[in-house]
């Protein structure tokens, strides 16, 4: 097993430092760690992380420790943790780090802070040790990831946000955080950055001026004589394009499903390189490499124990069981069958027909793999590889949460529809009995909101975007299989946001759910060289 000096050594002499900020849960740091070059060698070690939640924070440490040992064995202790077979009480979390020298180590790389002017001269003191003597300023090859917080760019925050709070919108410091990360480039000089954001940033505005375009001017020109080419990374740019004039913003945005992920998840990623670092050298990156066929939600989910949902009260299987039986005389039922849905309600009755509660019930924080309780293996050898852990003979984090039997019943009509029809009701699609009870449904229904709230994945498609809406209600993404009638349980989106199995999140059963999904998911393995 390597030691920690071992660790460093090999660190100066072959691997390439990355500086995470705004890290979340640590998902596009475990992407440049786990990248692999054409020897099959690791090229690059997180060397520092700074999140300022304190659950993401925590996984941070947790995932720090584990990099640590791998691909050594990993000690049976972490798998007793993360399975829950040891107790998550009190400081057990600390005495695990502070049980070897490695775990020590791990405490020094994730550090829970909230970037700002109160805490510059910390952050840079900490930049500054982790990338040790001669890497600071440009000097050495080093790269700065991180994606400052985007919730006031998205189109959904600011359709929420606008009406209610109007002026304060603009106010709102998720816009001007970014300031925070260009302030990192100045100061420190990356040879590399990749800044994440939402699709969203492209049209959001402050003052009637696209906030992109003065991103894009900032990034490329952070200051001090500073200057970055900016590239994108989803397509080829000629050289014309890059070195002479900027490339559309439009364009550095990310389809994550032709890159091998099994979600339909667009974002904006700004690779920027140092124009002339301390060899005097100017380096054009490749693009990433298309995939040659789209992942589906099968691919990944399929080997998973099937669930039932709960009920929020006074749950038991007899009382799931009855209370989706219920639908065989519901009102609703009846309107399916009188309004052109023949097909969908004939599903519907043979699933009622068939409902049986899973060998696993409702899951739980650990769940064994054990004949009969999976369908079948990932049908990707690339995802396989890359999510499985069979050390760990479980799935962690799966278990259902409850909900009222009227959703049960929108869950249940929602994947028979998408099965017979091939795509995801909308609210106008629902039976008028089985739509919710909220004031602003016929608007959606009319077309002014958004009328996709019970948006349910399909096998044999990528997913739809997973959003941090999840965590409220799972309404946003119903499970594909109908005899569970259920939203989905935390390793289910972890797995569409292509987090490994043995990737454990610190914290409550609704922080996850946020932490997964606002998460950067992996694209390619490959990088053109």
């Amino acid at each position: 097993m390597a030691g920690i000096g071992d660790l460093d050594m090999a660190l100066n002499s072959t691997q390439i430092p990355v500086v995470d900020v705004f890290a979340g849960p640590g998902g596009l740091g475990e992407g440049f760690s786990r990248f692999l070059d054409a020897a099959g060698q690791p090229p690059f070690r997180v060397v520092l992380s700074i999140e300022k939640d304190r659950f993401a924070h925590r996984t941070l440490l947790l995932r720090s420790l584990y990099r640590r040992f791998h691909p050594e064995p990993v000690p049976s202790i972490y798998y007793d943790y993360v399975r829950g077979q040891i107790a998550r009480k009190g400081d057990t979390l600390e005495r695990l780090l502070e049980s070897s020298a490695e775990g020590r180590a791990a405490s020094t790389e994730a550090h829970q802070l909230e970037l700002g002017p109160r805490v510059h001269t910390e952050t840079d003191r900490l930049i500054r040790k982790a990338l040790g003597k001669g890497r600071s300023r440009g000097s050495r090859p080093w790269v700065l990831i991180g994606g400052p917080p985007c919730q006031a760019y998205s189109l959904a925050g600011r359709s929420r946000m606008l009406p209610t709070r109007g002026e304060a919108f603009y106010k709102d410091e998720r816009h001007t955080l970014y300031r925070e990360y260009l302030r990192l480039i100045r100061v420190h000089r990356p040879t590399v950055f990749v800044m994440e954001n939402v699709k969203g940033i492209l049209s959001s505005q402050h003052r009637s001026r696209l906030i992109i375009e003065r991103i894009l001017r900032d990034l490329a020109k952070p200051g001090e004589g500073l200057r970055y080419e900016l590239f994108p990374l989803g397509e080829e740019a000629s050289d014309r394009e890059l070195f002479e004039s900027a490339p559309e913003p439009a364009r550095f945005v990310i389809q994550a499903e032709r890159f091998g992920v099994p979600q339909a998840r667009h974002r904006v990623i700004i690779l920027g390189v140092l124009t002339e670092d301390a060899t005097g050298l100017r380096r054009r990156p490749g693009t990433l490499t298309p995939v040659d066929h789209e992942a589906h939600v099968a691919d990944v989910l399929a080997d998973l124990p099937p669930l039932r949902s709960g009920l929020s009260s006074q749950d038991s299987v007899e009382s799931w069981q009855k209370a989706i039986r219920a639908a065989r005389r519901a009102p609703w039922l009846g309107e399916v069958k009188s309004n052109g849905l023949l097909d969908v309600g004939r599903r519907i009755k043979q699933t009622l027909a068939t409902l049986a509660p899973p060998p696993c019930d409702r899951g739980g924080r650990f769940v064994p793999f054990k004949s009969g309780n999976v369908r079948s293996k990932n049908k990707e050898a690339s995802l396989r590889r890359w999510l499985n852990a069979p050390e760990l003979k479980g799935a962690l984090n799966h278990e259902a949460r409850g909900h009222m039997p009227s959703d049960l019943h929108r869950y249940l009509f929602a994947a028979c529809y998408a099965d017979e029809r091939q795509r995801s009701p909308r609210l106008e699609d629902f039976p008028v009995a089985l739509r919710p009870a909220h004031r602003n449904v016929q608007r959606a229904v009319d077309g002014a909101l958004f009328n996709d709230r019970f948006r349910v994945q399909r096998w044999n498609a990528a997913a739809s975007t997973v959003t941090s809406h999840i965590s409220k209600d799972g309404h946003y993404t119903p499970s594909p299989e109908p005899t569970q009638c259920r939203s989905l349980p935390i390793r289910e989106p972890s797995r569409l946001q292509t987090f490994s199995d043995n990737y454990h999140f610190c914290a409550p059963f609704i922080a996850q759910h946020v932490k997964v999904d606002n998460a950067v998911p992996r694209c390619s393995e490959r990088l053109h060289s």
